[in-house]
């Protein structure tokens, strides 16, 4: 019987452990899902056998269910050992529960930490329903009705982190509008602040780091860190890093769903607008490039007659945006000489960029930086407006924008010893895609090589989308390595459309795979392009 006991102690660790792993799993996927219950659930339902249900439930109502059909054909202590045993190999926790290898590590804020107690409450719970049972069941005690409760509690995982969420949720939302509350107040109180507010499909984040290194060499700057671009993101910048000293406020605004840019309109009451483009970006949610092009002109329409917007007139989208604005308008191009600031003889090389900037009045100035892409000078004549309209001379911005650093994973390059890389990883869409490996094919230095999974959220036009992404890659690059064997198909197409050579294709299952096989295949002088990197969340569906 000790035998049992110890047995029984290994098997309830292990299934514990199991389950919590799971559980912790289940979190980190409904924070990436930004606490959206319908995305998590939507993410859920697309994997039924590959998460949801795991070979190890199956494996575990099989051994319960043998154990009671050998019920009295051997001793139960032999019958005990077995099961616990069995159970211990069963329910060690997978590689897929592993948290050493997240590429966004799980973070706990003060919502997780609710939604981790109120779940966990939900798995003990569902460890003592089950041990109940079990009992009342006459099953053999001590060790049935424990494993058959823990197995309950691994099993509800994600369904534990949901119905934590939906008990949690009238809370949160009084957290919600209570911290808007508080933004809008603090905002009000700041008579003499300028609000300058930036959208579009991308740019976004490098526009507003732009802007912020224009402004600040005449005004005191707070701009939102990183892609802080939500309601809640805004509020918290705005509640705990906006001073009383602060003269410009410049933030970021993100949509993913209609009426999202209202909706920071009426939280922050932008005074100046900067449109980027309009692009297949969150098609799924957005459903049509004419709805993505609705919302973001939003902006424009809330902006004050006595406001300014800035517009990326190489966009025919942003360019007929004009139309839904009382404000005025200055427009830039990197193409257009008609345009109120344009750029000229613009030139890429290992250092960056460098081009000329024009004004509508004749005036030039010669512009240098460390960014890389002809997207990159559209996302700097958009900073150049509004330093103009702050009345900065073209000069000035012109030494202002020679700081501008690379931002962190936008065509960011370095050196890795003798290795070239261009990370590109965060996030990407068909242009700025495109516009990458462009770049990559104009380094002669040494093999080129790209790392991508592809790009989603493109809704129906992302298979064609990223069969046109692998005829680019074909153009331009010497081996190309893939992550994720059912999402990156159409880039194979568009490969071997090209005649692109089959043994320069290479499929992993993660990126670490990858970055694994290029540990023993690059030379000095090779150049990698890591072009997105999707969340953890983006695993293989099965």
């Amino acid at each position: 019987m000790v035998i049992v006991l110890l047995l029984l102690a290994l098997a309830t660790l292990f299934a514990s452990w199991r389950a919590w792993r799971r559980l912790r799993y289940s979190l980190h996927m409904f924070q990436l899902h930004g606490y959206k219950l319908s995305a998590f659930a939507a993410w859920l339902a697309a994997r039924p056998v590959n998460f949801v249900i795991r070979p190890s439930h199956a494996i575990g109502v099989l051994l319960l269910g043998g154990a009671v059909a050998l019920t009295g054909m051997m001793s139960d202590v032999l019958l005990s050992s077995l099961l616990l045993a069995s159970w211990c190999v069963a329910f060690a926790s997978s590689r897929r529960y592993r948290s050493d290898r997240e590429k966004k590590p799980l973070a706990y804020t003060y919502r997780l930490r609710r939604l981790l107690g109120v779940s966990a409450a939900c798995a003990v719970i569902a460890v003592a329903l089950g041990a109940w049972l079990g009992y009342r069941s006459a099953l053999l005690w001590p060790a049935w009705p424990v494993l058959a409760g823990l197995l309950l509690a691994d099993f509800g995982a994600p369904l534990w982190v949901l119905l934590a969420a939906l008990i949690l949720e009238p809370l949160e939302y009084s957290f919600r509008v209570g911290f808007k509350q508080r933004a809008r107040q603090k905002l009000r109180n700041h008579r003499n602040l300028h609000v300058i507010a930036i959208t579009g499909s991308f740019g976004k984040t490098t526009v507003k780091f732009v802007l912020a290194e224009i402004l600040s060499h005449r005004f005191n700057v707070l701009a939102t860190p990183a892609s802080y671009n939500t309601p809640m993101g805004i509020c918290k910048v705005v509640n705990d890093m906006l001073q009383p000293e602060h003269q410009l406020l410049i933030v970021e605004m993100g949509a993913r769903y209609a009426g999202d840019i209202g909706e920071l309109c009426d939280l922050v009451s932008p005074t100046t607008g900067v449109i980027t483009a309009v692009g297949a970006a969150h098609l799924e949610s957005m459903e049509s490039l004419d709805a993505i092009e609705f919302e973001k002109g939003t902006l424009a329409e809330r902006i004050p007659p006595d406001g300014l917007v800035v517009l990326n007139v190489d966009d025919e989208r942003v360019a007929r945006m004009d139309q839904r604005t009382r404000a005025h308008i200055m427009r830039v191009s990197a193409s257009d000489t008609g345009a109120d600031v344009t750029a000229r003889d613009i030139r890429f090389g290992p250092e960056g960029t460098a081009f000329d900037v024009v004004l509508a009045s004749g005036e030039t100035s010669h512009f240098s930086c460390a960014l890389l892409g002809r997207h990159n000078v559209t996302n700097i004549l958009l900073g150049t407006a509004i330093g103009l309209s702050f009345g900065l001379r073209l000069r000035q911005i012109s030494h202002a924008v020679r700081r501008v650093k690379p931002v962190e994973h936008r065509l960011q390059l370095r050196q890795e010893g003798p290795i070239t890389v261009i990370d590109d990883a965060f996030n990407s869409n068909p242009v700025g895609a495109r516009n990458a490996v462009e770049i990559l094919g104009q380094f002669d230095t040494g093999r080129r090589v790209i790392v991508t999974p592809g790009m989603v959220e493109l809704g129906a036009v992302e298979e064609e989308e990223n069969r046109r992404f692998g005829q680019s890659i074909a153009d331009n690059v010497d081996l190309a390595l893939l992550v994720g064997r059912t999402r990156t198909r159409p880039i194979v197409d568009g490969l071997r459309s090209r005649d692109f050579p089959e043994e320069h294709i290479r499929v992993f299952a993660s990126l670490f795979e990858a970055r694994d096989f290029l540990q023993g295949y690059l030379e000095p002088g090779d150049v990698v392009l890591y072009e997105n990197d999707l969340p953890d969340h983006y695993d293989e569906a099965a």
